[in-house]
Parts: C-alpha cells; sequence; structure tokens
C-alpha cells in the first residue's frame, strides 16, 4: 500500500504521445534535462495532472485505507516576474480500514492581473474517528464516533500593493450528524448533547504574507498566516466561540543542497466549542486529535538534504504542548516527534518533489507519504 503512489508515477513511463509523424513518439514523462522521471511537461499540458494516491495511516482512521484522485496543476496565465503559484485543482475520494469513506473537491486560483487569490473545498464523507480522554481510574481511553458531514470552506484574499502581504476573509461551514461507536448509558461529559446534530457558521479574517519560492517544496523565504474565526449565532452558528490560529514557516538554503525548515504553530480557543473542533497537537506521528486542548504550541524543523537533483534526504524534530481548559502551561503534557525519510523531484519546473517519511512519537508510529511539503496544511 506504501508504494502505491510510486507505482503509479512509474507505471506512466509507459504511456506516449505522437508528434509530428505516427513512427515518431517521445515520453512525455522523462525530463528534457537529466531524462528522469518528471511530471512538468505533462502538467504544462491543458490536460496533464499528477495521478494522486496515499495510504491512509492515522491510527484514529484504522491505520491504514487509501486516498487519492487527479490534481491538475497549471501555470498562471499572467505571470510576474517573481515566482507566480500555478492554479491547482483536484478531486479526492478515500477509504480507511475502520470504514471511513469521504469525497471531495479543491480549487485554488490566482490572479496576477488583479492582485487575489480565492479557494474553495467541498465534501461529504461518513469518517469513524477515534478521541482520547483521561477517564477517572482508567487512564486514557479513545472513545470512537461516527461523523456525516458536509464542509464548506470559501477564501479570498487580496494582495497589498507589490508586496508579498495578503489581508483577506474566509467562511467555513460544517452541518454533522454524530453517533457514538460505543456502548454508553450517558454520553461521556466531554460531549454535549446538541454535539450529535450541529452546525457551524464560521466568518473569519485572515493576514497572510508569502515570500517563499514553491508553494510545494521550498528552498526558502518565509510564510505567515493568522486566522481568525468566530462562531456566534448572529452568524448561523449553534455554537458562540472564537478562535485564533497562527502559523509561521521559515526555509534557509546555506547551501545548494542543504534546506532548512523551521516552523512554529499556535492555536487558541474560548470556551463552548464542539468536542471535535478542540485544537489538537498536529505532528508526524502523533494521532489526530490524540492531544487537545483550549490551545496549543506547536515548534518542529526539517532539515533537507539534496543527495543529487533528483534525491533527497530528509530529518525532522519537533515538540509540542496542549493545554486544557484550567490547567496551565508547566502542567500541559510534552508531545514530541522525530523521524527521516526521503523525496524525489517529480516535477522539477515546478518544485514539487514527493517522497515517504517514518514518524515516531510518545507512543505511537506513523508513516505518510508527502506530496510537496509535509507543512501544507492550507496552502
Amino acid at each position: 500500500m506504501k508504494h502505491i503512489s510510486f507505482f503509479i508515477f512509474f507505471l506512466c513511463l509507459f504511456l506516449v504521445l505522437p508528434v509530428q509523424g505516427q513512427k515518431e513518439r517521445k515520453y512525455v514523462f522523462k525530463d528534457s534535462l537529466d531524462h528522469k522521471l518528471d511530471f512538468s511537461d505533462f502538467l504544462l499540458n491543458p490536460k496533464g495532472f499528477i495521478p494522486f494516491a496515499q495510504p491512509v495511516t492515522e491510527p484514529a482512521l484504522g491505520n491504514i485505507g487509501i486516498m487519492g484522485g487527479p490534481v491538475f496543476i497549471h501555470p498562471n496565465k499572467h505571470p510576474v516576474k517573481e515566482y507566480t503559484p500555478p492554479n491547482i485543482t483536484t478531486i479526492l475520494g478515500g477509504y480507511s480500514a475502520n470504514k471511513s469513506w469521504a469525497v471531495g473537491v479543491y480549487h485554488l486560483g490566482y490572479n496576477t492581473k488583479h492582485k487575489f487569490k480565492y479557494s474553495f473545498a467541498t465534501g461529504y464523507g461518513s469518517v469513524n474517528m477515534d478521541y482520547y480522554r483521561e477517564v477517572l481510574n482508567q487512564g486514557e481511553k479513545d472513545f470512537e464516533f461516527n461523523f456525516k458531514s458536509i464542509p464548506v470552506d470559501l477564501t479570498f484574499m487580496k494582495q497589498i500593493g507589490d508586496s508579498k502581504l495578503y489581508l483577506g476573509v474566509e467562511y467555513d461551514y460544517m452541518h454533522s450528524e454524530i453517533t457514538p461507536n460505543f456502548d454508553f448509558e450517558h454520553l461521556p461529559d466531554f460531549v454535549n448533547e446538541k454535539d450529535i446534530s450541529s452546525t457551524l457558521s464560521s466568518p473569519g479574517l485572515i493576514v497572510e504574507y508569502d515570500s517563499r519560492d514553491s508553494m510545494f517544496t521550498p528552498d526558502k523565504g518565509t510564510f505567515f498566516n493568522a486566522t481568525y474565526h468566530i462562531n456566534e449565532q448572529w452568524t448561523g452558528s449553534d455554537y458562540n466561540f472564537q478562535d485564533l490560529r497562527i502559523e509561521a514557516l521559515q526555509f534557509l538554503q546555506f547551501t545548494h543542497n542543504w534546506v532548512s525548515g523551521f516552523r512554529l504553530q499556535l492555536e487558541f480557543q474560548s470556551d463552548n466549542a464542539p468536542f471535535y473542533l478542540e485544537p489538537a497537537v498536529e505532528l508526524r506521528g502523533v494521532p489526530k486529535s490524540r492531544y487537545q486542548g483550549k490551545s496549543t504550541y506547536l515548534v518542529e524543523t526539517e532539515q533537507r538534504y539534496d543527495i543529487t537533483m533528483r534525491w533527497s534526504a530528509v530529518a525532522f524534530a519537533g515538540m509540542a504542548k496542549a493545554v486544557r481548559e484550567k490547567e496551565n502551561f508547566d502542567a500541559a503534557r510534552l508531545v514530541y516527534n522525530y523521524g527521516s525519510g526521503f523525496r524525489y523531484l517529480i516535477a522539477r519546473k515546478f518544485k514539487l518533489r514527493v517522497g515517504l517519511d517514518f514518524a515516531w512519537s510518545n507512543n505511537d508510529f506513523g508513516y505518510y507519504i508527502v506530496f510537496g511539503s509535509s507543512w501544507n496544511q492550507r496552502n
């Protein structure tokens, strides 16, 4: 399962397109520079795409599964002198061992002529997720819930002059029907009755700065994003809470083949949010939603060494804390991760690398196929 992405990539080596005459053919998945496997020229074709497939290795989703679909990456029609991000469209579907499934569509567009960018995402799924809580006299216990949800995300950001700064708005909507997948006489104390069937309607404000030389696998540059969301009755939400999420990435290229990445992520949330939206530690090797709190603090570094133009080795490590309500920072549990992996430059003209990571944390292990940067949660 974990090799399926690379099987698809190498399978494409056998695809050919006719040129000039019937007898003349060329491989469109080879780079003209070094004649290695590369999707750049295929993506530059109006109908070109990367067939993306990735195993689902998330412990909270049953440890194994598969997700994938076509990823269309097209150059911007109005490039500027600096790096110009491409437009991305993808249709994805997935299924995991614990009978979770989901389908969705995502589009990210850049209009450099009028200096704005936008995105749209929606889907539907039936997802079985584990959530972890400390239970008196039982220690840590997991509770599995089934979520049938329809999420929608809309963003619009305007560039400020010729700078790398963007200001914008975002709107998130999600209706969820939740069913506990365990025997109970009373709902656990961290679950409210209205969580079982609820609607979130959340407008937000965004401040973003992006000077990276690639939106996929940067060698240098800075990325900063601060997003503030509000849920209130007047927004159409069943909840009343606010959320502030801050993320900063810094990439430094010390030599032509050594890139250092640094990540800082903070999130703060007021009371009365549903349990499944509480801030959680997001590190490779850590099950999603295992460590939740009213605030999270995270730092991580990733070092990439390019052995050749195509192949790279990576090593990473991080630590984080999720601070619960009425708990001070020092008392919160320290969560850590570390691991290594490799990358292959699959589309040189887009600076897009793919690869495989192996990660360990306090009590868990995970492996991940990486498309671009492992830190590309929202961008």
